[in-house]
């Protein structure tokens, strides 16, 4: 009798261990290609407590945007890739499921028994998700909104200016329209420009625009992803984005991106800036923008909606089991409560509702509860296999209409036909 419990306990503490061993994985090196931008930092600084944890290694390669896309692609469509977890772009949600490339994660979340309720809907939309499959979970977001001066909407002298040459109350503006014109006075008054834009031709001018369409009420496609772009909608955003960037905007705005949207705000020498909404502790910073901080507000844009982005992660089909086990590992790791309010406490963009109105959050970051207001309200720029090569088209369309070089009645025709085209191929 003692011999056999002897035997069993030694049976179960072999189990135990190998188990153990498994679950540590404790040979897997995961490897990421990601953005070097705040984010990637923040979630770098938490990995030895998942190496701890797991006994999994992280490693992160940090590389420009630019450059992000060809890198992947080149080891996708390799026999095995190098990189065994995934950063993808929501611009990349179209093409790398597509393409076959990417695991469905739904037997994964299953398995696990990871809870997608806290999720943020039009996140997981955004990344492609079908009632079939979850190629992307979303790692945080870049949705747009509106960054602002206070201090100006309040100023005495500025109100009474306004009312004299309107005959209205200055407010925050309710529509586009209101913003337009509201962006055009203070540049008329001269000591501010109304809007500091990123109006170069291709990503941050597309991704500007797309603000001024969906506040319009205009889209790219309808429910049945017919092209609808060119719409009364649609002109009218196309025009009012035209007449912002010639009569509110910071002279040479055309060739301007988001950094030096950024570098304007911060020395106070705009009102606003359409921009990422998790920009706002950057800029509200007294070490970092002493002219502005303590003297700025988030609001949804003028119109209740804004352009949605973000990042999420996923897992590449040609890659070995083991490190596709240990990759699901790390995203539900990193994806779960815990661990997303902590990055959220050092300034994450979070992609779960229960992050944003978590009460240690909130008192950190009390604009987080209008953050999620703006990821809630975004609507998406075109996703297919060609979202990449679009942007450069509209962008191109976009650029001609606002320098003046082409009618937006022109313009917008020639960005819908370009759009048309693409996704027949």
């Amino acid at each position: 009798m003692q011999l056999k419990c002897s035997l069993k306990a030694a049976l179960l503490g072999a189990t135990l261990l190998a188990t153990a061993g498994s679950a540590h994985a404790q040979n897997v090196t995961l490897r990421a290609l990601m953005e070097d931008v705040p984010e990637t930092q923040i979630i770098e600084k938490l990995l030895p407590e998942f190496e701890k944890e797991t006994g999994i290694k992280v490693e992160f390669e940090k590389i420009g945007y630019g450059d992000m896309h060809d890198k992947l692609v080149a080891q996708l469509v390799s026999p095995e890739s190098y990189y065994n977890v995934l950063e993808v772009d929501f611009l990349w949600a179209g093409e790398f499921p597509t393409a076959g490339w990417l695991e469905n994660l739904n037997p994964y979340i299953a398995k696990s028994g990871f809870d997608l309720k806290p999720f943020i809907p039009s996140m997981l939309e955004l990344l492609g998700q079908t009632k079939d499959a979850t190629p992307i979970l979303p790692m945080y977001n870049y949705s747009m909104g509106l960054i602002y001066r206070t201090d100006l909407l309040d100023d005495a002298k500025v109100k009474a200016d306004y009312k004299a040459k309107t005959g209205k109350e200055l407010a925050l503006p309710k529509t586009l329209a209101e913003y337009v014109a509201l962006s055009k006075f203070f540049k008329a008054g001269g000591s501010v420009v109304g809007a500091a834009m990123q109006a170069q031709r291709g990503d941050p001018n597309a991704m500007e625009f797309s603000n001024y369409l969906f506040s319009s009420g205009g889209a790219y496609l309808d429910a049945g992803r017919k092209v609808v772009l060119n719409s009364p909608e649609g002109l009218t955003a196309l025009k009012l984005y035209a007449d912002n960037v010639q009569n509110g905007a910071q002279q040479g705005a055309l060739s301007a991106t988001l950094d030096d949207t950024m570098r304007l705000m911060c020395a106070g020498k705009a009102f606003s800036m359409v921009t990422y909404w998790w920009m706002l502790p950057q800029l509200d910073s007294k070490e970092k923008c002493p002219e502005v901080a303590g003297k700025l507000a988030l609001s949804v844009m003028p119109g209740g909606h804004g352009e949605s982005g973000g990042w999420g992660w996923g897992i590449p089909k040609n890659t070995s089991d083991e490190s596709k086990a240990a990759a699901w590992k790390f995203i539900e790791w990193v994806q779960g409560k815990k661990v997303s309010i902590a990055r959220a406490m050092e300034g994450h963009a979070p992609v779960r509702s229960d992050v944003f109105e978590d009460a240690a959050v909130l008192k950190k970051y009390p604009f987080y509860k209008t953050g999620l207001d703006i990821v809630a309200s975004g609507k998406s720029f075109p996703i297919f296999a060609y979202s990449a090569q679009y942007e450069d088209v509209l962008g191109a369309q976009l650029s001609l209409a606002a320098g003046g070089q082409a009618k937006p009645e022109d313009a917008l025709k020639a960005a819908a036909d370009g759009l048309t085209q693409l996704l027949a191929k």
